[in-house]
């Protein structure tokens, strides 16, 4: 499914108001909700994101993207592997940015990878 208008981070949603893992997971929801028109029943905390919420593995990519531009953090390689539900995409990128604690879900390896390229997290 591809986004409804092709957005990129220029055109997100303000990040100005995000200042926690809720927060974050609220600006995840309305970029979901409304570049890719999936209805926001759907996208709960245990959504699980390539079955509930309706989006393909480009698509992931493509949010992982722009929460990435949007918020200056970067994703290692494997992160759709150790991210399932839609509240662990919302921890990881929190904790990335320095908004939450380490998810105790993430592995070892993969925390390493993070603190590697997000010096918030480190």
């Amino acid at each position: 499914m591809a986004p409804a208008s092709g957005m990129d981070a220029s055109m997100a949603p303000p990040i100005d108001d995000v200042k926690n893992w809720m927060h974050m997971f609220r600006w995840i929801v309305k970029l979901i909700r409304d570049e890719w028109e999936i209805d926001e029943a759907r996208l709960v905390r245990g959504a699980v994101l390539e079955g509930d919420c309706g989006l393909q593995v480009e698509d992931l990519e493509r949010v992982l993207g722009i929460i990435g531009e949007s918020f200056t953090v970067r994703f290692p390689p494997g992160t759709l592997d150790e991210v399932v539900k839609l509240d662990e995409l919302c921890m990881l990128a929190s904790w990335l940015k320095g908004y939450y604690k380490r998810p105790e879900f993430l592995s070892d390896g993969f925390v390493d990878a993070c603190a590697g390229l997000n010096p918030a997290c480190a």
